[in-house]
């Protein structure tokens, strides 16, 4: 069965934390991580570039000269790709959709490995919570400092209804929060370490545990 070692906010060790085997020992699949990884980026990707067709650019009302006559090509428009100020022909648009589809249980099963991994290399840190008085980034980097993952790019995961805890690390270099119903796989992978308190593990498993 998966466990981590447990702290507490004094950097102290108070035990150990049994996980869920089904979220947190799972084997890994490159294949399948790869997979969610490229469709949760291409799923956030939003096309910025737009060209107008030759239907959408001003001007070209009227035919730019005769048809017969002046030795001169033919032309209808001056709104022709072919003309200067002209529209566009096949350029990059902003209706694109770049949505990949995977399967809810695919996601699961790739979120699950991550975690496991996370688990297996002990980069995760389980804190038995984690209380101020009010938003305290003085507080917080001193809790952080005594943990395994000081120094080190840290993902801080909470319940979401720990507000305090996110605006204390707002200012902190290296430390990102997240609250447990948001987590992805894109942001396990890019942190090194993922510190996250037991109510929100607790949560983590809730969630993301299911058929």
């Amino acid at each position: 069965m998966a466990k981590v070692t447990l702290y507490n906010q004094l950097g102290e060790t108070t035990g150990d934390l049994k996980l869920d085997a089904l979220l947190f020992d799972v084997k890994a699949s490159p294949a399948l991580v790869h997979e969610a990884v490229v469709a949760q980026t291409a799923n956030a990707r939003s096309a910025i570039a737009h060209t107008k067709t030759r239907g959408e650019v001003r001007g070209g009302g009227r035919k730019p000269w005769k048809q017969k006559g002046t030795g001169r090509a033919r032309h209808g428009s001056r709104r022709s790709p072919i003309w200067i100020g002209g529209g566009i022909t096949f350029g990059p648009r902003s209706i694109r959709n770049f949505a990949k589809k995977m399967n809810r249980k695919a996601r699961r099963k790739a979120l699950a490995m991550v975690l496991s991994d996370k688990v297996a290399h002990e980069k995760i840190v389980a804190l038995e919570g984690l209380t101020f008085d009010g938003a305290n980034t003085r507080a917080l980097s001193a809790v952080l400092a005594k943990l395994p993952s000081s120094g080190k790019k840290t993902l801080l995961v909470t319940v979401p209804e720990n507000k305090v805890v996110a605006k204390s690390a707002k200012n902190l270099s290296g430390v990102e929060t997240l609250p447990a119903n948001a987590l992805n796989i894109v942001d396990l992978l890019r942190y090194e370490y993922v510190v996250v308190t037991k109510s929100a593990i607790d949560l983590i498993t809730k969630l993301y545990n299911r058929a």
